[in-house]
């Protein structure tokens, strides 16, 4: 019965975190929080009935797991791809390479509106598979977000197209993200350490696909009839275009890990090294290229600074998840589906409970139902990645608690409670599309 009681509580520290997300408070301070809360539970449960995971351990070996170990593996294995990710979109901004594509799409898209945005929305998606943080998020949008008022498209469908386009469609095939995620199912399970992104790259091009097919539907019914103007009053730049081969860089990193198999790190150092040597940024001798190297490197951990505080704080949130999956296991192992479409029609319907980072959110309360449904179940990683991904990317995405939303939000003068508005909807209806396609694509593999 304890065991029960004390995963009501979990539940009620999930809700608790979800209230806070909503009211808009510091994520990274809430996920340690939330950390010291969980290890509270755990301690307080152990001492009343042996709790299985701290079996065996002293309680300052649980805190150091939690508070040191937690965010020393994690600081291991993604902060450093996250780095590296950071100084390759410095790269990608600096070099020229991203505005360039940008203007070209708009002078394709020519004079009709609705061409334009549905091609600066495919563009943004493609530079976003390898761009990360809340830098490219301003770099990109300060870009395409004038644009598409000058086409006559409304501030709130702007944001919308802008960020669905970046933090949902675009985060299915994004490096840097796929790591993120498979270190926490790793430290889930022993068992899922093996799962590489080629393994994903599948699911992901057809996640990434349909989930733009979605937004730009919506975008297109929500544009409506925007008034015809020329591509020249849309916001265009006199800056100098980058080299046609130079735009190859942008789907390099991507292109090097399925084709050549080569390490996360070495292709995104390849894939910087092509976009300056291609632009001419590498001109003027070696100290003046080591100089921009520095300096590229230095701007993008910059950039990616406040990502990095809360990667570590989800490291220890995710550390402690382990100490409170037996009590919340007790709690809702009996009402888990024991089939593969049952858990899909479940993650389909309840998805939507990833916003706010909620318990359906890998990157949120989420981490303690990951930990449960990998403790009674015996799905493979295969079935079980994609579906935790669908609830997380897509809510994630279209969410005010995206430092990149936020941004935009605040550019565009769009209120929070009209993009949820929007946001919401669109969320709910693709977590249904993606469980079903995850369920046809893995289902069968139990």
């Amino acid at each position: 019965m304890i065991t029960q009681v004390l995963g009501g509580l979990v539940i009620l520290s999930i809700l608790f975190m979800a209230f806070y997300c909503i009211k808009g408070y510091n994520m990274t301070v809430g996920f340690f929080l939330m950390s010291a809360i969980w290890i509270a539970i755990s301690f307080a449960g152990n001492m009343i009935e042996s709790n299985s995971a701290m079996e065996g351990l002293t309680a300052v070996e649980v805190l150091t797991d939690v508070f040191q170990a937690g965010p020393e593996a994690y600081g291991r294995n993604v902060l450093v791809n996250v780095l590296f990710g950071a100084f390759f979109g410095t790269v990608l901004i600096e070099t020229g390479i991203a505005s360039t594509l940008i203007r070209k799409t708009v002078e394709l898209g020519g004079d009709h509106p609705r061409v334009t945005v549905n091609l600066l929305c495919l563009v943004t998606a493609v530079l976003f598979t390898s761009l990360t943080g809340v830098g490219p998020y301003i770099a990109i949008g300060v870009v395409v977000l004038p644009i598409m008022l000058a086409l006559g498209i409304s501030p709130l469908v702007s944001v919308f197209a802008f960020i669905g386009s970046a933090g949902v469609s675009a985060s299915f095939l994004n490096v840097v993200n796929f790591q993120q995620y498979q270190t926490i199912f790793e430290t889930t399970s022993p068992e899922f350490a093996n799962y590489s992104y080629n393994d994903y790259f599948p699911f992901a091009i057809v996640a990434a696909t349909i989930s733009l097919i979605v937004i730009l539907t919506i975008v297109n019914v929500k544009i409506g009839k925007a008034k015809k103007v020329y591509s020249w009053d849309a916001g265009q730049s006199t800056a100098k275009s980058a080299p046609a081969l130079s735009l190859i860089s942008v789907a390099m990193p991507v292109i090097l890990l399925i084709a050549f198999n080569l390490p996360v790190i070495l292709s995104f150092i390849l894939s910087s090294l092509f976009a300056l040597i291609t632009t001419g940024h590498l001109k003027g001798g070696f100290v003046e290229a080591s100089r921009k190297i520095a300096k590229y490197g230095s701007d993008g951990a910059i950039s990616v600074a406040p990502m990095m505080a809360f990667l570590l704080a989800i490291a220890t949130y995710n550390a402690a998840a382990a100490y409170v999956a037996p009590y919340l296991g007790a709690l809702l192992s009996p009402v888990i589906p024991a089939t593969t479409l049952g858990l899909a029609i479940v993650f389909g319907v309840f998805g939507v409970l990833g916003h706010f980072r909620g318990p359906m959110n890998l990157v949120g309360s989420g981490l303690a139902l990951l930990h449960v449904v990998a403790a009674v179940t015996s799905w493979p990683i295969q079935f079980l990645y994609p579906l935790f991904i669908v609830t997380t990317i897509i809510p994630q995405g279209l969410d005010i608690t995206l430092s990149g939303a936020v941004w935009a939000l605040d550019y565009a003068k769009v209120q929070s409670k009209d993009y949820m508005r929007l946001g919401i909807p669109t969320s709910a209806t693709l977590c249904v599309i993606m469980a079903i396609v995850v369920y046809l694509m893995y289902g069968s593999l139990m």
